[in-house]
C-alpha cells in the first residue's frame, strides 16, 4: 500500500543540472531515512546520497560537492539536486525509503527508477 513516485529525469548536456523528486504515499506513519541509488549497465547499484529524519546526509565521493539531497517531511518527499553533471553520471536513479506503517512495522520500498542521461 506504499508507492514511490519518481520524477525529474531526462537528457542534459555536460555541466547542466537536474532535480529528481521522489514522493512516498500510502500507509506511512513515519520515514526514518530516504536515499538515492543509481545503476549503469554492467555496474552494480551504488548509493549516491542518503538523508535521515534528523537531516544528516551522506554522499558518495563521486558526487560530493555537486549533488545535494534534501527532504520535505510534510510531503514525504526527497529531492536530489544534481549540478555540474558529467557523462559518468548517466544511470537509472532509484529512490529508496525506510519507514514504519500505521502499526509501526518497519518496511523498505524502492522506486521504479528514472533515467538520467548526460550527453553532448
Amino acid at each position: 500500500q506504499v508507492q514511490l513516485v519518481e520524477s525529474g529525469g531526462g537528457l542534459v548536456q555536460p555541466g547542466g543540472s537536474l532535480r529528481l523528486s521522489c514522493a512516498a504515499s500510502g500507509n506511512i506513519f513515519s520515514i526514518a531515512a530516504m536515499a538515492w541509488y543509481r545503476q549503469s549497465p554492467g555496474k552494480q547499484r551504488e548509493l549516491v546520497a542518503s538523508i535521515n529524519s534528523g537531516s544528516s546526509t551522506f554522499y558518495a565521493d563521486s558526487v560530493k560537492g555537486r549533488f545535494t539531497i534534501s527532504r520535505d517531511n510534510a510531503k514525504n518527499t526527497v529531492y536530489l539536486q544534481m549540478n555540474s553533471l558529467k557523462p559518468e553520471d548517466t544511470a537509472v536513479y532509484y529512490c529508496y525509503t525506510l519507514h514504519r506503517d500505521s502499526l509501526l512495522i518497519p518496511m523498505a520500498y524502492w522506486g521504479q527508477g528514472t533515467q538520467v542521461t548526460v550527453s553532448a
